[in-house]
């Protein structure tokens, strides 16, 4: 026997503790190698801790609700016997068996036929079976671990949007078994190889971390008979639970004085009869504070699918310790003798019809208006344009370029430069090149602050990020793809990138790679018809540039013989910078560089 020690594993570069939530297993219990053993609660993640080794769990040594720190010994397991030292003995003594056998045939001549004829006849027995047992084992294959895939540098986790594939399906290899979503980009997590799902172990909602194993495909036949029991069985079950929280509300409930049910509910589950998901750490913050399962159905979550999270459980602990104070309050003062004034009186009934715990202190909409969920796009989205404006001293400087020049060399080229290169030409290349050409002039612009240092950090690659309205009219949000080492392209290069990340951003094919590391961002506002437009920067880049729409105008022009009126191509360029280190004049002589750059365009340039 050997003891193994089960240690706090690491969970990303950032978290260095975690706390156990509970015990899944009981010292005594025997462990399958990659079981559940624990839950344990990071800042960040809730995570189950499995079994580095099939075994006994012996000793628990971080009891539920303790926290403790990476690599320390929380559990030890003693593990099974050798099964190569078993094979041994098994073979010594066939060996020893052997030799018996041959000396006893010696001795006994007459017996020899008889022992042989037994002997073939015990051989072919163990040959059909063992073929039989072959057949079994071909017939239940193997089980493959599906884990969550690494998808970028800077991703440590995911959180599981949708399941495509139920318990009992079949799947193809490279077929698609879920959606995850990141902090960065939404993907699908394919199938590893052909076969039955026979086990999920990540549920809608939950938070995994990159390497965990969130489900089993069984390749073989008798996987998809087995499949379908655990699915039919799990079935069952979900019904039984269903039936069992619908005749618990039909049950009266008493009622706390801040309106919400009190004593008597059921302990909070892992999934709610309202079909949420509940984290270990919800439902040990709900059982510390007595919170029943039907009070915390009633909390509104912030989360994926409406999930409850840390923030909103402590939310509405607040809320409703300052509700049951407020009582408390008013009997000392009805016990002194003092009436509630007439006015606090009117404004209690005015918050009568306000939202409930967990949500904005407002009055509630009237029936001419749609209440639209954010998705969690958009509030990333908005999270990022606030902490944006908090963080930069933004300025926006204009310039109006007459770009006629350019539009008359692309017009003229556009299709001879596709025969060629097999990419549409469009304007963006061009911006980019002429951009990329003026960073070289003034590298400041492709910088970023470290305040805390009080640092400014001049970037060599000019990574250029691309603002991409994703649906329509952009409702699908908004997302930066990002050209990696622009600077080292040609137009050709640079076209090639623009479509094909703009392509992937709309088919949501992006990867998280595609979407960090980016220096300078352009957004061209005029694809959709607007003039001009003060953009945000795109954080931690000092500096965003905007291209307003390409129309016809008539423009002063100075000529030899005189002041003329001609109609030119005009465009209007926006660029938002960073106050902190970018002065004006500074950021003045950029903008004003860029559009020497698009006005002076080569017409005689080859394609």
């Amino acid at each position: 026997m050997a003891r193994v020690e089960v240690e706090m594993p690491q969970m990303g570069e950032s978290v260095m503790e975690g706390t156990v939530i509970e015990w899944t297993k009981s010292v005594g219990d025997k462990v399958e190698e990659d079981e559940t053993l624990l839950e344990i609660a990071t800042d960040k993640v809730d995570t189950e801790v499995p079994s580095p080794q099939a075994g006994i769990l012996v000793e628990i040594l971080a009891e539920e609700g303790e926290t403790i720190e990476v690599g320390q010994a929380i559990a030890v397991i003693e593990t099974d016997p050798d099964a190569a030292d078993t094979g041994s003995t098994e073979g010594g003594a066939a060996k020893s068996e052997a030799k018996e056998e041959q000396k006893e045939e010696a001795e006994e001549p007459a017996a020899q036929a008889e022992t042989e004829s037994e002997k073939e006849t015990e051989t072919a027995t163990a040959e059909k079976q063992d073929a039989s047992g072959d057949n079994g084992a071909q017939d239940e294959g193997e089980r493959v671990e599906v884990q969550m895939p690494k998808m970028g540098e800077s991703v440590m986790e995911g959180t599981v949007i949708e399941w495509t594939k139920n318990i009992g399906d079949t799947v193809e290899e490279d077929e698609t078994l879920l959606e995850i979503s990141t902090d960065k980009v939404d993907t699908e997590v394919p199938s590893p190889q052909a076969g039955t799902l026979v086990e999920i172990l990540a549920e809608e909602g939950e938070t995994i971390e990159v390497g965990q194993t969130i489900a089993i495909i069984a390749t073989g036949k008798a996987a998809s008979g087995a499949a379908k029991e655990s699915s039919s069985a799990a079935a069952k079950e979900k019904e039984t639970k269903k039936q069992s929280s619908e005749e618990k509300k039909k049950e009266p409930a008493t009622v706390s004085a801040n309106g919400a049910p009190s004593g008597g509910g059921t302990e909070p589950q892992r999934i709610g009869s309202d079909g949420r998901f509940y984290s270990p750490l919800v439902r040990s913050i709900a059982k510390e504070e007595g919170i029943s399962q039907e009070e915390l159905e009633s909390i509104e979550g912030s989360g994926q699918g409406g999930r409850v999270s840390k923030d909103d459980i402590m939310q509405y602990l607040e809320e409703r310790g300052s509700q049951k104070a407020e009582p408390a309050r008013e009997k000392q003062a009805a016990d002194a003798g003092l009436s509630k004034p007439v006015s606090d009186k009117k404004e209690a009934v005015e918050q009568e019809g306000a939202i409930k715990a967990g949500q904005l202190n407002v009055q509630r909409p009237s029936g001419d208006v749609e209440i639209v969920k954010m998705d969690r796009m958009r509030k990333m989205i908005a999270d990022h344009m606030v902490k944006s404006k908090q963080t930069s001293a933004h300025v926006t400087t204009f310039a109006e370029v007459d770009v006629t020049n350019l539009v008359r060399w692309r017009e003229a080229n556009k299709k001879k430069f596709q025969e060629r290169s097999g990419t549409k030409l469009t304007y963006t290349p061009l911006f980019i090149e002429k951009i990329i050409q003026a960073i070289r002039e003034f590298p400041l612009i492709n910088s970023s602050v470290n305040v805390e240092d009080s640092e400014i950090m001049v970037k060599r690659d000019i990574n250029f990020g691309l603002a991409v309205a994703l649906g329509e009219g952009g409702e699908g949000g908004l997302i930066v793809p990002v050209i990696k080492k622009a600077q080292e392209k040609n137009l050709v290069g640079l076209a090639e990138e623009v479509s094909d990340l703009a392509s992937k951003a709309r088919n949501k094919n992006l990867s998280p790679d595609d979407l960090v590391g980016g220096t300078i961002t352009l957004t061209n506002y005029g694809s959709v018809g607007n003039l001009m437009g003060t953009p945000i920067i795109n954080q931690p880049q000092v500096a965003i540039i905007g291209t307003g729409v390409i129309e016809k105008r008539p423009v002063v022009m100075e000529t030899d013989q005189g002041d003329v009126i001609a109609i030119r191509q005009m465009m209007y360029l926006s660029m938002s910078y960073d106050h902190r280190i970018i002065d004006g004049a500074h950021g003045g002589a950029f903008l004003n560089r860029v559009k020497e750059l698009l006005e002076n365009f080569d017409t005689d340039r080859a394609v």
